[in-house]
C-alpha cells in the first residue's frame, strides 16, 4: 500500500466493540486478569497499552521496519537506543547534532562508559577516521540540526555492516515521508515525534524504529523497565498528527523551498542552507536518498547577532520557539536558544556562529512568510 494509506488505516482499524472509527484513548493504567493463571496480552500500561501499540504499528510499517517503540520525549527514545550499548563501547557521531543529543553523549553516556568522538565533518571518510576497534555505533542526523548537513547513508551503512556497528539515524528532519533510513541500510531510526510526526506543537514524544529482533529486544526491555513511556492521550494525538503527514510534509516543503529561493537573493542574508536548493554542497546526496527536502531552513545573516536580535524581533507571524515541525511557523537562533547551553568553543567546533537563524516553516500562506520576512530583513 501506499504512504498516505497506511498512515490512516494501519494500526487505526475501527473498535471492535462499537465500531468507532476513531480507535478509542484506553485511559487506564491496569487490564483485569482472566485469573490469577492467565494475563490478557495488555494487563499493566507501562509494559502495554493499545493505543500506543495502534501507534506503534503504524510507526514500523511507515518506515519499513519491523518493530517500533515509543517513548515519553525524542531524547527517551536517543536514551532507548544506547542501550544496545555497554561500558567500554565507543559511538561515532555527527558533529553536527541536536544539543539534547550531544548532552546524553556527553552528560549520561561518558560517565557510564560510553565515549563518543565526533566526525570532523558529514563526509563518509571523517566518519571511518574516527572508528576504533571498540566502536559500536554510528549515530547521524540527516538533515542536521541546525546546519541541515546530509550524511551518505548508504556509505556509512555499508561501514557499520562490515565492522559488526549499528548504524542508528534520527530522522526527525525528513520523516519518513521524505526519507526512510532502514531501506537505506541503517539498523536503527529515532524520531522526535513530538515534530512533525505530531505535527501541531501539542505533544511531546519519541520513537525508536528497527527491523532486528535483537536490537529491538533491547530498547523494548528499556521502555518496559524504565518506563519512561508515552501516556495512551500522547500516543492518540501522534497517530491522529500521522493521518496528515503526507499532506502536511508536502506544503512544509512548497514553502520552504520559495522562501529560501527568495532569501537566498537578499543582500542581508550571506548564506541559505536548505537541501532543496542547488547550492546545497550535499543537494545530489540528498536526492539520492530523500524524496523531499522538508521544511527545515537555515540563513546567516551579514552583521552578526545584532543583525539576527534585530530580525528575529521584528517577525510576526514567525513565533520564537525552540521546537519545529508543527504547522505554525516558528524562529530560533541556534546559538543562543537550542545551542546555548554549549561553551563558545563548542559552539565555535560546530560551525555553530552567532550569524544563524533557524526557521522551521509552517503550512501559512507562502506570500504572508515571504512578507512577514522580508520587513523584518528590512529593519537591518
Amino acid at each position: 500500500m501506499h504512504f498516505e494509506t497506511i498512515a490512516i488505516h494501519d494500526g487505526n482499524t475501527p473498535e471492535s466493540c462499537t465500531g468507532s472509527v476513531t480507535p478509542p484513548v484506553y485511559q487506564t493504567s491496569t487490564f483485569a486478569r482472566p485469573s490469577l493463571d492467565e494475563r490478557g496480552e495488555f494487563f499493566y500500561s507501562r509494559i502495554g497499552n493499545p493505543t500506543r501499540s495502534a501507534l506503534e504499528t503504524t510507526l514500523a510499517l511507515l518506515e519499513n521496519g519491523k518493530h517500533a517503540t515509543t517513548f515519553a520525549s525524542g531524547v527517551a527514545a536517543m536514551m532507548a537506543a544506547m542501550q544496545v550499548l555497554k561500558p567500554g563501547d565507543h559511538v561515532v557521531s555527527s558533529l553536527d547534532v541536536y544539543g539534547g543529543s550531544y548532552r546524553i553523549f556527553e552528560q549520561l553516556m561518558r560517565p557510564w562508559g560510553v565515549k563518543t568522538s565526533y566526525a570532523a565533518s558529514e563526509a563518509t571518510e571523517r566518519y571511518l577516521d574516527c572508528i576504533r576497534p571498540e566502536t559500536r555505533m554510528i549515530w547521524v542526523e540527516t538533515p542536521s540540526n541546525p546546519l541541515l548537513q546530509i550524511c551518505d547513508i548508504r556509505a556509512l551503512a555499508a561501514i557499520a555492516n562490515e565492522r559488526g556497528i549499528v548504524l542508528a539515524v534520527d530522522n526527525t528532519f525528513a520523516s519518513p515521508y521524505f526519507q526512510r533510513p532502514l531501506d537505506l541500510g541503517a539498523h536503527l531510526v529515532v524520531h522526535s515525534t513530538t515534530k512533525y510526526l505530531g505535527g501541531h506543537s501539542d505533544v511531546i514524544g519519541g520513537a525508536v524504529i528497527a527491523s532486528d529482533d535483537k536490537l529491538h529486544l533491547a530498547v523494548r526491555d528499556y521502555q518496559g523497565a524504565a518506563g519512561a513511556i508515552p501516556g495512551p492521550w500522547d500516543c492518540w494525538l501522534i497517530s491522529r498528527g500521522i493521518k496528515t503527514l503526507k499532506i502536511r510534509m508536502e506544503e512544509h516543503q512548497k514553502n520552504a523551498l520559495h522562501l529560501a529561493r527568495v532569501l537566498e537573493k537578499h543582500p542581508a542574508v550571506s548564506r541559505v542552507i536548505y537541501p532543496g536548493l542547488e547550492s546545497h554542497p550535499q543537494h545530489e546526496l540528498a536526492k539520492s536518498q530523500m524524496s523531499g527536502f522538508g521544511g527545515m531552513l537555515t540563513l546567516a545573516l551579514h552583521g552578526g547577532l545584532p543583525a539576527v536580535r534585530k530580525m528575529i524581533g521584528a517577525l510576526k507571524l514567525f513565533a520564537i520557539a525552540d521546537s519545529l515541525g508543527g504547522v505554525e511557523s516558528l524562529v530560533a537562533s541556534p546559538a543562543l536558544m537550542t545551542l546555548g547551553p554549549l561553551s563558545q568553543a563548542e559552539r565555535d567546533r560546530r560551525a555553530c556562529t552567532d550569524d544563524l537563524i533557524r526557521l522551521s516553516i509552517g503550512l501559512e500562506n507562502a506570500e504572508d512568510l515571504e512578507a512577514d520576512l522580508l520587513q523584518a530583513l528590512a529593519t537591518i
